[in-house]
């Protein structure tokens, strides 16, 4: 069997799904939006528990999730998974200048994150450091990206004058000792959390 052989047997099986399923055809965007979060934090359970039967079945219902919107969209005339994927591929190359433009790279990973970070601030054309962001991401995760994006623009992150938020302060400080570092803040909280129930568990 090929590769992706069963990503089209998936397509064939949704289609028919979509169409004779009374719960699946009445659907829409906002109906599916809890499940897309839903799914996404169970994907998260599952890596962070290195169980790896269990992060296949998330990465499948995600996927699930992906067809779902494009199927809704291909209804409405507006774009086909075929569209996603074919923008997803030309993003790649387009971002990824190293492997598919240069004859030769020695680029470093960090390099090569930097150059995807710059392409990508000038495709999105980004009015405010916020531009982008969705208000609703954990606050440790939105700190992050906006010291990411502070320091790419080699701005410092200044704080209001007259207002006092002691711990919320501490808290971004942490978020910022944990970039110079190389930590995920947002990982590093949820493993400490886990070891913490682990540990009231035993």
């Amino acid at each position: 069997m090929t590769e992706g052989q069963h990503l089209v047997e998936f397509v064939e099986v949704m289609g028919r799904l979509r169409a004779e399923c009374p719960w699946k055809a009445e659907q829409t965007h906002r109906s599916l939006a809890r499940y897309i979060l839903e799914e996404s934090h169970e994907t998260l359970e599952a890596i962070d528990t290195g169980d790896a039967d269990h992060l296949r079945e998330e990465l499948g219902d995600l996927l699930l999730q992906i067809y779902f919107h494009a199927a809704i969209a291909s209804e409405a005339g507006e774009f086909t998974i075929d569209d996603v994927a074919a923008g997803l591929t030309e993003k790649m190359r387009r971002r990824n200048p190293h492997v598919f433009e240069d004859e030769a790279s020695d680029l470093t990973a960090e390099q090569v994150n930097d150059q995807w970070q710059r392409a990508k601030a000038d495709e999105k054309q980004r009015s405010s450091v916020t531009d982008g962001l969705p208000p609703g991401l954990p606050a440790l995760l939105y700190a992050d990206k906006v010291l990411d994006r502070l320091s790419r623009l080699e701005r410092p992150f200044a704080r209001p004058s007259g207002q006092s938020d002691e711990l919320g302060e501490r808290l971004l400080d942490l978020v910022r000792e944990a970039r110079s570092e190389g930590i995920d803040p947002e990982q590093a909280l949820r493993d400490a959390v886990r070891r913490e129930i682990a540990a009231e568990q035993d």
